[in-house]
């Protein structure tokens, strides 16, 4: 799930630079839907909480210890990532900045070295960087949230955050500094990253609550939200996308439920082929790398050579999709399965049970 929803954001920041004039949607009905990579995060967020919380669900939704847990999570997200920031760093500086703003300078290094770039206003070098702050310091307040979970429940637990987030939103567009922070820093994603971890328990439950029609559950959830958004349109929905992101949010833990107890099987057999495991496997550096590619290969090669829209949007793809799965996977085998690896051993070393999971990316 995680290399589709990657290879997802690929193709949505491909589309933004063939069909230009978002959040209007200029595309032909077939292309329509990659206007909106922000889903793609949405699945992010809500496979983290549940993959973080699948051992801790097994075992009281408790932590093997805090330093573990961050000791883990900072090798597994943090290598590749400042590789990736070096990365798109050099390419900005030698070959061409990110679009619509100037080269990145040393505030951007700070800013984005501390993982505060969603709080501080800094040239980005890859605009897909925002959502690994984010995930970041949602991994501080997880321990937070399993807390919560041992002393009140799950469904108290998800209920305060969601509450929190809510009033937040409803504030956001009357309060002008809170409103920025909704925008730059979505607090929605909380409450998805909470969703997700409440899903997980599932997989521990009693066989009553595992025989559950989730799949179907997920549907139902989902199809009013695409309904709408097919109604209403991209301006509408890409407006109102703090809504529309909690909504998505049971609708993918449902799904994730169902995967977790068997079901649906055809969908099971597409995710455990051999070339999407092997997608997944680099999802994350696939997410970290794939934007300066998209923006050298459009800028350098298909700009001015192939008229906007369609030709362009397929002249892209076909160049940028091998690209960046292929760097991925090169990228992948030196900054993060070694690092992963050694997250792994250190766990099982110290007696740690279970799978954690590795990032939402």
């Amino acid at each position: 799930m995680r290399g589709l929803a990657a290879l997802y954001v690929v193709i949505d920041h491909v589309f933004l630079r063939a069909f230009p004039g978002y959040p209007v949607d200029r595309a032909p009905f077939w292309a329509g839907w990659f206007i909106y990579g922000r889903f793609a995060v949405v699945v992010f967020i809500v496979l983290s909480g549940f993959s973080l919380a699948l051992s801790p669900a097994r075992h009281g939704w408790r932590l093997d210890g805090m330093s573990r847990f961050a000791r883990r999570r900072a090798l597994r997200i943090l290598p590749p990532y400042y590789a990736a920031l070096a990365f798109s760093l050099a390419v900005a500086w030698l070959i061409v900045p990110p679009p619509g703003q100037g080269a990145p300078g040393a505030r951007s290094v700070v800013v984005n070295g501390l993982l505060v770039q969603n709080l501080v206003d800094a040239p980005t070098p890859d605009q897909s960087f925002w959502s690994i702050a984010v995930e970041a310091q949602l991994y501080v307040v997880f321990p937070l949230l399993l807390l919560m979970v041992r002393r009140w429940g799950a469904v108290v637990m998800v209920a305060t955050v969601t509450l929190v987030v809510a009033t937040v939103g409803l504030l956001g567009p009357h309060v002008s500094r809170l409103d920025v922070f909704v925008i730059q820093s979505p607090p929605d994603l909380a409450a998805l990253f909470a969703v997700g971890v409440v899903s997980a328990g599932i997989v521990g439950a009693s066989a009553t609550r595992r025989s559950w029609p989730w799949p179907a559950l997920a549907l139902a959830a989902a199809a009013p939200v695409l309904a709408m958004i097919g109604w209403r349109g991209s301006v509408w929905t890409l407006d109102h996308l703090f809504w529309v992101d909690l909504a998505l949010g049971p609708a993918i833990a449902c799904l994730l439920a169902g995967l977790a107890t068997g079901r649906p099987t055809a969908l099971l057999r597409l995710l455990d082929a051999r070339p999407i495991r092997n997608l997944g496997a680099s999802s994350y550096s696939l997410y970290l790398t794939h934007g300066p590619i998209v923006v050298v290969v459009y800028e350098k090669v298909v700009a001015g050579r192939v008229r906007q829209g369609v030709p362009a949007f397929v002249v892209s793809l076909a160049l940028v999709l091998p690209l960046t799965i292929v760097f991925a996977r090169v990228f992948a085998s030196v900054f993060e399965t070694p690092f992963r690896q050694r997250a792994g051993l250190s766990n099982r070393r110290r007696g740690g049970r279970g799978r954690t999971g590795p990032s939402g990316r």
